[in-house]
């Protein structure tokens, strides 16, 4: 069973469906024993770190996090969610996060489009499982901010938007895509199928 994390900030229709076109039972759940119970859990998400940190608090799904990623078992955050695992963000003001993975997400700054939205290629920086068998290729994003590891271990793949711009995140059985693989065609919904098949 997988359980995608609804606190109430989540793209949870598209990802739901994208697990179950990949064939596997799931359920949108902000209840804490179905969640620590799953084998897999997602934490989706679209808006603001700030917003999502002060309701994941609130109802307790901070620490359901914390625990759910103590256990061992794979866990996936996916744009936001992806941002919320990390230290902290300076997205509207300054705000601690999961701190699941070490570093910082800031704004884009230059002279180019913010936000960073449509297709660019992904770029593989280790081997992962997350990775096994899948070419790089392009994927979907839309983000206003990124993540900056603290720990290059922890950086699986990276986009260009003229920058290095982390992609995807790995560090034991804790994942992130910043980008969102249930839009992304045939390469987004293998990576998904990838985490979804993890031990």
């Amino acid at each position: 069973m997988i359980a995608i994390i609804d606190y109430g900030m989540g793209n949870l229709h598209s990802v739901s469906k994208a697990v179950e076109r990949l064939g596997y039972d799931y359920i949108v759940t902000s209840d804490k024993q179905e969640i620590l119970q799953a084998d897999k859990a997602i934490l989706p998400g679209v808006g603001a770190f700030g917003d999502a940190m002060v309701y994941l608090r609130e109802t307790g799904l901070d620490q359901t996090t914390l625990d759910y990623a103590a256990t061992g078992k794979p866990l996936l955050g996916i744009c936001l969610g992806m941002q919320l695992l990390f230290t902290e963000s300076e997205e509207h003001g300054n705000h601690q996060g999961l701190n699941l993975l070490q570093g910082k997400v800031v704004r884009f700054q230059g002279d180019y489009k913010v936000p960073h939205m449509g297709w660019n290629r992904l770029a593989y920086e280790q081997q992962s499982p997350l990775l096994q068998g899948i070419a790089e290729g392009h994927v979907y994003f839309v983000h206003s901010y990124h993540a900056l590891p603290d720990n290059s271990s922890d950086l699986l793949a990276t986009t260009d938007y003229f920058q290095p711009v982390t992609a995807i995140v790995g560090r034991d059985n804790v994942y992130g895509m910043q980008f969102h693989p249930e839009k992304s065609s045939d390469i987004g919904m293998k990576l998904l199928g990838n985490f979804l098949n993890l031990p």
